[in-house]
């Protein structure tokens, strides 16, 4: 089970690189409109909080930059803040896939560690009513959670005139 887990978190860093392959830093932080605030680099920076908060979940430590930290960590629906257009607030397109690509290694090192047995153990978060083992944790973050954020992105390059990014993976 554990290598289908990391076949799909694989598959989600290398399509995050794709979304942003062609993508220059000055546009990293643009919005084409309503909806669509959640930018490049807003949505890269909350999938590091994700995969920094998945370690922890892991039991490994959660290391991210309190700076980042601030900068992209979101509560979810209904949080009112928008991810602000001012790119100079920003790291670049590269620190962010590099952050990224280290964050997935700790996360995949934890996971190889993992007894398989945790996965069925109920564990306590925020959608535990709906996802109440660790598998189920796993699983929403690696892969629901990533690819829903990762749709968007899809979605913010159509608006933004660019050609599909799966179609050159």
């Amino acid at each position: 089970m554990k290598n289908f887990l990391i076949n799909s978190f694989h598959f989600n860093l290398r399509y995050a690189r794709e979304l942003v392959a062609d993508v220059d830093d000055a546009l990293m932080t643009k919005s084409p409109g309503k909806g669509l605030e959640n930018h490049p680099a807003f949505t890269l920076g909350h999938l590091i909080s994700a995969a920094a908060l998945t370690c922890k979940y892991l039991g490994g430590p959660y290391d991210m930059d309190p700076n980042w930290e601030k900068l992209f960590k979101r509560k979810g629906p209904g949080d009112p803040r928008t991810p602000d257009p001012d790119n100079t607030l920003y790291p670049t397109k590269d620190q962010l896939i590099k952050e990224l690509a280290r964050q997935h290694s700790r996360v995949e090192n934890l996971l190889r560690e993992l007894d398989e047995a945790r996965l069925v153990e109920p564990t306590t978060w925020r959608f535990d009513s709906f996802l109440p083992t660790m598998g189920d944790l796993l699983f929403f973050m690696c892969i629901t959670h990533a690819s829903m954020h990762l749709g968007q992105l899809a979605a913010w390059r159509r608006a933004m005139g660019l050609p599909s990014a799966l179609a050159r993976l």
